[in-house]
């Protein structure tokens, strides 16, 4: 099995060479055959603008070599899992290598972001379905997130779905408070974070007072526990996904952190809402440094990033990691995810590469960035800690992550849309999250200021672009940039919270 090398390390050995780039033999690639028989369940360089920069594919391309070739070191163990990871990597290397055919690349062996076609790809998503998306019926606020705020990322304006998203929102919000998957369904807390950031993307008072915020309320406070998470649902399941959920739901509409006195986690010390939150999300961080969901579970990239936009609302990123988490840890984790050749990150300790990842771990990185560097001022230079000669905004590879993305990650045939990997078709859920983590790996997060040192404390942060040297894709390529802790467009997170602050209560 080849072993993962993680890009934050091993790109100190890289250089780019301009070569001609061909398919690397390696030992494994016999293993690769075998098994695809079997039944497998920061200084600015010059900025390319335009179509010209992207020409027919040419014999000469500035491609690093470790994004073209196999790992080093094979471990002679076979399993099934090495045996995936081989075909993973088998696959990839032709597009990493600039060797489709059909595919126009620059001199970096990077091809165009296909804007217009994910574009037509994510506004199908917002029409009728067919009938196979059945399945997906109890998840119908997420369909409208992904797509709506995949859409913004790509510089859209989504106003014009405001009134449907209104009428879909109020048939799927239960009397009780919050919002279901679908019609007659339960509330969710997952679903209700996604219909709510639905509804911001939007914007405007309709999407906003169509959300009942004091049956919300009232839901959130039943879902709070003694032990200081919230239940996904009444009688679910409590992890970090709820704890993350709930913070965003809290902060965004304004509600109120006074804890209704029938909550399971009512006491004679009045606690509120947010009463022992951190404490359950210190409890989630396992032996290796990763989040799991729950105390003593696996970690995992999504709960990473659900605990660290947690502790980031509850306080400002520089005292509330370090306070509740052992960072140095997490970052070796969050490095670890990151693997040669394919450029881009995986959720698990031994497990593949997955595009969603871009986003669950990608987006992991410039919240620790901002805790790491503190609140400064943006004519002062920032990238580097204090005292330190690390470079806080290249922890990981921005340039493998945007290459895995961009020729990996993108669905190059009519159908546009983001997928997992080459072999998986693209889909709404991967799309907006392969998006994100493009913003966040073309794009700089500083935090500015924060206004106190308690509960509550708000950030504000500048999210601004990244000019990589080189800077591998055209500018045109950049997307838009989001905030990195609602991930909403950052005008749609001062909207909102400029509308529900400016009227108290209910």
């Amino acid at each position: 099995m080849p072993i993962k090398t993680s890009l934050a390390r091993a790109r100190q050995r890289t250089t780019n060479k301009g070569k001609i780039m061909a398919s690397v033999p390696s030992p494994a690639q016999r293993d690769v055959q075998n098994a695809q028989d079997e039944p497998l369940n920061q200084g600015f360089a010059p900025v390319m603008t335009g179509a010209a920069a992207y020409r027919s594919q040419e014999p000469r391309m500035m491609i690093p070599d470790i994004f073209t070739s196999w790992p080093p070191i094979q471990d002679t163990l076979e399993t099934q899992t090495s045996r995936l990871q081989n075909i993973t990597i088998n696959e990839c290397l032709p597009f990493l290598g600039a060797e489709q055919s059909n595919v126009h690349y620059n001199q970096y062996g990077v091809p165009r972001l296909d804007r217009g076609r994910h574009i037509k790809f994510l506004r199908k998503h917002l029409e009728t379905l067919p009938a196979r998306y059945v399945t997906l019926d109890a998840s119908r606020p997420w369909i409208l997130y992904w797509c709506l705020n995949g859409l913004s990322i790509l510089g859209e304006d989504v106003s014009r779905y405001r009134d449907d998203l209104v009428e879909t929102a109020r048939s799927m919000q239960n009397p009780t408070g919050g919002f279901g998957g679908g019609t007659g369904h339960k509330s969710h807390l997952a679903c209700t974070y996604g219909m709510v950031l639905a509804l911001s993307v939007v914007g405007g008072e309709a999407a906003y007072e169509v959300i009942d915020r004091r049956a919300l309320w009232r839901w959130l406070c039943a879902l709070k526990q003694p032990d200081g998470g919230f239940q996904m649902a009444i009688g679910g399941e409590v992890d970090i996904r709820g704890a993350y959920c709930a913070a965003v739901l809290v902060t965004l509409l304004n509600l109120p952190l006074d804890l209704s006195s029938d909550s399971p986690a009512w006491t004679n010390d009045r606690p509120d809402l947010f009463t022992g939150l951190p404490e359950f999300v210190r409890r989630c961080q396992s032996f290796e440094g990763g989040i799991s969901a729950q105390p003593d579970g696996e970690a995992h990239g999504a709960y990473a990033f659900c605990a660290l936009g947690c502790l980031a609302i509850l306080g400002a990123p520089h005292r509330t990691f370090p306070r509740y988490l052992d960072v140095p840890r997490l970052i070796s984790w969050l490095s670890s995810r990151q693997y040669a050749p394919e450029g881009g990150l995986g959720g698990r300790t031994n497990k593949l590469v997955d595009g969603c990842y871009s986003h669950w771990v990608g987006c992991c990185w410039p919240l620790i960035e901002a805790s790491l560097a503190g609140p400064s001022k943006l004519m002062f230079d920032v990238n580097k800690v204090k005292n330190s000669d690390i470079d806080i905004h290249n922890l990981y590879s921005r340039e493998g992550l945007i290459r895995y993305i961009l020729c990996c990650a993108q669905d190059q045939s009519k159908r546009g849309g983001m997928r997992d990997k080459p072999s998986k078709t693209s889909d709404a859920y991967h799309t907006c999250y392969v998006l994100s983590g493009l913003s966040s790996a073309q794009h700089i997060t500083r935090l500015l200021s924060s206004d106190g040192e308690g509960m509550m404390t708000h950030s504000e942060y500048d999210v601004s672009p990244h000019h990589g040297d080189p800077q591998i894709y055209a500018e045109e390529d950049r997307v838009n940039a989001t905030d990195p802790v609602y991930f909403i467009p950052e005008g749609k997170r001062k909207e909102i919270m400029s509308y529900f602050l400016s009227k108290p209560g209910f």
